[in-house]
């Protein structure tokens, strides 16, 4: 694992952390690397529920290191896309907590996450195009599907960021906190983790992936998610706890 990410679990919540404050966290292969590996740990290890994606230094990404890409280095980790996250999801939900800046690739990063929540003051935005490129880590394709396509629009034709709160108001974030992001994220996280763990997941695969169905697919199409839930320990044990008036004693099966 690079030294450019800092990978801790707590309380069933995987939090991991771009650790490059003095280049305001931009995004290199090494540390996209270190985050898809973190995704792996996050689905292959039971007792993880979810994981809290952030920056130290008080800003979460500014994007691609313009350095490394001077080189001829692409932060992308295989087909993951950038920062390792941008073109697949683990099973397990992902929140990010966005403080400062989350900007080009960071704010890809960032959408690329299942939930937001940003500290007031945070801002996102796709400048790209101010440097001659293009948001080609899926903003150009995501934001039009998270917000008014017209703000999309403005958004990847300017390169002009909005702020954590405006955001918040267009619904792109899910929480706005007044100190520190991680603390509202890890907040959010425990409300994740304390939900049967089977059913966050199939829960998490269907709001992903039915974007695209018709009406017609939606029924078969889901099924395969969530049949596996019904018949499992976990859903037995979801109604006596509910029945016995206490917490549910989750066995992930």
């Amino acid at each position: 694992m690079s030294d450019q990410v800092i990978v801790e679990a707590r309380e069933g919540v995987l939090e991991v952390t771009i650790n490059r404050p003095e280049a305001k966290n931009a995004m290199t292969k090494a540390a996209a690397e270190a985050i898809a590996a973190a995704m792996d740990r996050l689905d292959a290890e039971t007792d993880l529920r979810c994981a809290i994606l952030t920056g130290a230094g008080g800003s979460f990404c500014s994007g691609m290191d313009l350095k490394g890409f001077l080189a001829g280095e692409l932060p992308v980790a295989g087909k993951r896309g950038f920062g390792g996250l941008t073109a697949w999801t683990p099973k397990k939900p992902v929140i990010a907590a966005v403080d400062g800046y989350a900007l080009a690739g960071g704010m890809e990063l960032a959408i690329a996450c299942d939930m937001i929540v940003a500290s007031k003051g945070a801002k996102f935005g796709i400048p790209e195009v101010k440097r001659g490129l293009a948001a080609g880590g899926g903003g150009m394709v995501q934001l039009p599907r998270l917000l008014p396509r017209t703000l999309a629009m403005e958004l990847a034709l300017t390169g002009d960021p909005i702020t954590a709160e405006r955001a918040h108001e267009l619904g792109l974030v899910n929480v706005l906190t007044d100190g520190p992001a991680i603390e509202g994220a890890r907040a959010l996280a425990a409300r994740v983790a304390a939900n049967g763990p089977l059913a966050v997941i199939a829960s998490k695969g269907v709001v992903r992936d039915s974007w695209l169905w018709s009406d017609a697919e939606i029924i078969p199409n889901q099924n395969p998610y969530i049949e596996h839930v019904f018949q499992s320990e976990d859903a037995r044990e979801g109604a006596m706890a509910f029945a016995q008036k206490r917490k549910p004693d989750w066995k992930g099966r």
